[in-house]
């Protein structure tokens, strides 16, 4: 497995543990630094990320105001109803995280 690819899993992995890095490097054998290296350097090559809306059951209309609404770095704004499925938005965090 090349390298870079190593890191992206061990990244993924550490984001979905719920544990903080510090731990997660401490039961992987990790070191942070490297950990930390490799995190910035996979972030910096990934392109801006972009949104589009896709509705898959009937439509309905959205709620005036979102029950949460994410801003991201870039100043996207990423607006959450109460209705959303869980597994799809884990999906989208993952996808935002890399």
């Amino acid at each position: 497995m090349p390298r870079t690819e190593y890191w992206r899993r061990r990244i993924a992995e550490q984001e979905r543990s719920g544990m903080s890095v510090q731990r997660f490097c401490e039961n992987q054998g990790l070191t942070e630094q490297a950990f930390y290296h490799w995190r910035k350097r996979l972030r910096e090559q990934q392109p801006p990320i972009r949104f589009a809306l896709v509705e898959t059951g009937p439509s309905r209309q959205p709620a005036t105001e979102p029950d949460l609404e994410l801003v991201l770095a870039g100043g996207e704004r990423l607006r959450i109803g109460c209705g959303v499925d869980g597994a799809t938005l884990r999906t989208v965090l993952e996808v935002l995280r890399g």
